[in-house]
């Protein structure tokens, strides 16, 4: 069995910078990541473009230049491919993590889809893009139903419903209508977020408002059917043709792989794991969460930007001991 010092389950921007934190102090570590590296990002639009600036998304202080104000997708993966490179990581990529076991020794057994590992600490950096928040609707199952989106170029010409009113839901509308789609929001509160992108925000306020994206507010589906869908709006049912839809209702973090490590999950909806805030150990001596994982359903408390830090606070912490 391969023993570690440190393994880091999760290959974002967040378990990178733990994996460079640990090159920094000596330690035998491994990365293991279900998927590409920065796999979420991988798996974002084509098209999208980061609310933050490029020197916010920075790790191991290397410089991330970027031409426009706001950096992209292809322009982050670029960035963290050669971060890669710089730091030659020691990463298992396509690797899935099946369990976390603490055993009678205090050390960690993990488990993945390919080998067994040992570990004397283990860093929890899963992020949260893996799980859709589903609809729970009649029909949720078909094929035109998506809950993730890439490109807009599939639904041009066609009519598309798109649910939800986050950065992700109106980037998608935007696109869609502007490669000619004919587009449909369902919208549960009665105005788009506010957390939306300053520069999209009127952009979309303004398509509703002259009649190129349809808008039905305070309402919600209540069944998908092959050629059509059924909303509830404050009017009363309506039915209107459809040939997608676009469910981007949000993600959720895999809760109960951390539950089933042992980790201490709070009782209220937000389901906040347990763990020390100064050294980002949970209830598990020596298992510690990074990154956006951290909020538990509370997805937009915790992005690059703010919890680059968790990878130096754990670190050290490990050191020290």
């Amino acid at each position: 069995m391969n023993t570690y010092d440190l393994i880091i389950v999760g290959g974002g921007p967040i378990g990178l910078a733990c994996a460079i934190e640990a090159q920094k102090k000596g330690l035998r570590y491994l990365i293991i990541e279900k998927g590409a590296i920065v796999n979420s990002i991988f798996n974002y639009p084509l098209y999208m473009t980061f609310f933050s600036t490029a020197e916010r998304l920075e790790i191991g202080d290397i410089p991330f230049s970027c031409l426009a104000p706001k950096p992209g997708r292809q322009e982050a993966l670029e960035y963290y491919r050669n971060i890669h490179r710089y730091f030659k990581f020691s990463i298992h990529l396509f690797e899935r993590v099946l369990q976390v076991e603490k055993l009678p020794d205090t050390t960690f057994r993990i488990t993945t889809n390919k080998t067994l590992y040992q570990a004397s600490n283990v860093i929890i950096a899963t992020g949260f893009y893996d799980i859709p928040i589903e609809m729970e609707v009649k029909g949720e199952e078909l094929s035109k139903v998506r809950h993730y989106y890439k490109e807009a170029h599939e639904y041009a010409f066609r009519d598309v419903l798109v649910v939800g009113a986050n950065n992700s839901s109106v980037d998608a509308a935007l696109e869609c209508w502007r490669k000619g789609a004919n587009v449909t929001m369902v919208i549960r509160k009665k105005e788009i977020n506010s957390r939306v992108k300053y520069w999209a925000k009127p952009d979309i306020e303004n398509r509703i408002a002259e009649g190129s994206i349809k808008a039905y507010f305070e309402s919600n589906i209540t069944e998908i059917r092959k050629n059509e869908v059924e909303i509830e709006t404050p009017s009363g049912k309506i039915t209107i043709e459809n040939d997608f839809v676009l469910a981007l209702t949000g993600y959720k973090p895999d809760l109960a792989f951390l539950e089933n490590m042992g980790i201490q999950l709070s009782e209220d909806e937000l389901r906040t794991p347990t763990y020390n805030p100064e050294t980002m150990e949970t209830n598990v001596e020596g298992l510690f969460l990074a990154g956006v994982i951290c909020g538990g359903m509370h997805t937009h408390k915790w992005f690059i930007e703010n919890s680059r830090v968790h990878a130096s606070m754990i670190v050290d912490y490990i050191t020290s001991k």
